[in-house]
């Protein structure tokens, strides 16, 4: 039996790219923890998460919110009501058809987000002058390989929301 030694080292380094991914993605789950508890300690990720797609994809039905985050449309209705007692998202009825919730980050919430965010950024920022010029261009580059093999630009929070029109006429965060 002939062993296929490049198909077995193309496997050893899946692997040790996937460990690595996955390590990094733990990370960035921390960072994403700390920057929230450092704005709202009673918030979830899950819960920035539904902000996050909502600043980013403007006043949206709630139907399509929910299929952006993965969710039934039972549980993101119960977490946009949480939201919205905090004061963060604002839900109405949708004009042009009644049976529909339109979901609008209020001005609390998008500051909120920004917020988060720009702590998320100033700790990774932190990190990456940690690393050295030229592995932070080989950084950057396995980096974008990675988001391009799994679907490329256009697929973070939101992009589903704007594929299905889910987003409504109107201003966005406010």
């Amino acid at each position: 039996m002939v062993h296929d030694e490049p198909a077995g080292e193309l496997a050893d380094e899946a692997e040790e790219v996937a460990l690595a991914v996955m390590e990094a993605s733990q990370l960035m789950i921390e960072v994403s923890a700390r920057a929230l508890g450092a704005e709202d300690e009673s918030l979830t990720l899950a819960q920035l998460r539904t902000l996050v797609v909502l600043h980013t994809g403007g006043p949206v039905k709630l139907a399509s919110l929910a299929g952006t985050l993965g969710v039934n449309p039972s549980t993101a209705t119960r977490m946009t009501e949480r939201l919205e007692r905090s004061g963060f998202v604002d839900r109405q009825i949708n004009p042009d058809c009644r049976r529909e919730v339109v979901l609008r980050l209020t001005g609390a919430g998008a500051r909120l987000v920004e917020r988060t965010l720009a702590r998320r950024r100033a700790e990774i920022a932190r990190w990456v002058a940690l690393i050295p010029g030229r592995e932070r261009a080989e950084l950057v580059a396995g980096l974008r390989a990675l988001s391009r093999a799994a679907g490329g630009p256009g697929t973070g929070p939101g992009e589903e929301v704007r594929r299905t029109r889910g987003i409504m006429s109107g201003a966005g965060p406010g």
